[in-house]
């Protein structure tokens, strides 16, 4: 069976039996994406969707070292200082993408090998067939850089067994193969030596059941993780209604693991803290993940916006001082009013989605 390769500026479609492959192709970037891959990988995805000859749909990154380390936040920094919307089209474009990978009519088998962040979330964790490996390292860091875990990622995480989502969505930190299963985020690894087997495995499949059989025929079991034997300290600690008490709780843990989270967070944008643990709270009562991603649009914008977030940039990668001055730069002094500026609705603005 021979396939078919097209290039599309920074995405490489394939073409392999009934399997459509989107690969992201900027190895150098770690496959961030940006706005024209977003709109890329939406036109080929609704035209495959009515097109009777594809059964499936594959999305994985050139190379090896990242599946895609997030979106191309310089671009959005640069446009924010000059004034530009491409924030608003960036995220409403991704976040639609994403919504369409989830509520796909065919299978979306997506292959999370290496790093894993931010867009890259978004466009794994809301796939029908998550495949990690053992190079796998899946975050939403956004609180370091004066934002949230955005794409959607609020619905999952606040679906994890205990109170992981919150420990994972406040500091930032990764979890490997196993514990990105174990909260929710894939689901089978698969060595990275058998990946290159898989498009021909799953090339004339058109079912998810079809899928999710042959994908299991590469499954082996992951080297354990580490979230399984933490839920005693990060429940204790993450079960907490307000940030300050979590940070109360995790500098009176005995723990190592809590110390060093508490750390983490210290060094994390307060208002970014307590957005992202309100928006993660909501989400726990959302019946569909599309309400998660209008109230994303809504937190993202005011973030653009507000002062963290370029901040936050600057410091991470456009001065890499790693010095950001958050305002403001206590908890105690993010007021309710703070918060909940985050969270008011758009109007005209609001982030709608097609049935």
């Amino acid at each position: 069976m021979s396939e078919k390769l097209v290039q599309h500026g920074d995405i490489v479609v394939r073409k392999l039996g009934a399997l459509r492959r989107i690969t992201l192709n900027r190895p150098q970037a770690l496959n961030a994406i940006t706005l024209d891959m977003a709109v890329t990988m939406t036109a080929f995805m609704r035209e495959w969707a009515d097109d009777a000859a594809v059964g499936a749909v594959l999305i994985d990154g050139a190379g090896e070292r990242a599946f895609c380390a997030g979106g191309d936040i310089r671009a959005l920094y640069d446009a924010a200082k000059a004034g530009g919307s491409l924030a608003a089209q960036f995220w409403a474009t991704e976040y639609k993408l994403n919504v369409l990978i989830a509520r796909y009519p065919k299978p979306v088998i997506a292959i999370m090998d290496g790093l894993v962040m931010g867009g890259g979330v978004g466009l794994s964790a809301h796939a029908a067939h998550r495949v990690v490996t053992e190079r796998s390292e899946v975050a939403m860091p956004e609180v370091g850089i004066g934002f949230f875990p955005d794409v959607g990622a609020s619905f999952p995480l606040a679906r994890a067994p205990g109170c992981v989502g919150a420990y994972l969505a406040l500091t930032g930190n990764r979890a490997g193969a196993a514990d990105a299963i174990y909260c929710g985020l894939a689901d089978i690894h698969v060595p990275a030596a058998k990946l290159v087997a898989i498009p021909t495995i799953v090339a004339d499949c058109r079912t998810g059941d079809d899928a999710r059989a042959r994908l299991g025929g590469l499954s082996t079991s992951p080297a354990p993780g580490n979230l399984p034997t933490a839920r005693p300290w990060i429940d204790c600690c993450y079960s907490a209604d307000r940030v300050e008490d979590m940070f109360d709780r995790l500098q009176g843990s005995g723990e190592e693991p809590a110390r060093a989270a508490l750390e983490t967070m210290h060094k994390a944008s307060p208002t970014s803290l307590k957005i992202t643990l309100r928006n993660l709270r909501e989400a726990a009562s959302f019946q569909r993940v599309e309400q998660s991603f209008r109230q994303d649009y809504r937190i993202a914008l005011a973030c653009i916006a507000g002062h963290d977030f370029i901040e936050g940039i600057r410091a991470a990668i456009v001065d890499k001082d790693r010095k950001p001055a958050w305002q403001p730069a206590r908890l105690e002094d993010v007021t309710p009013d703070v918060v909940e500026a985050h969270f008011r609705p758009l109007g005209a603005l609001e982030l709608k989605f097609d049935n």
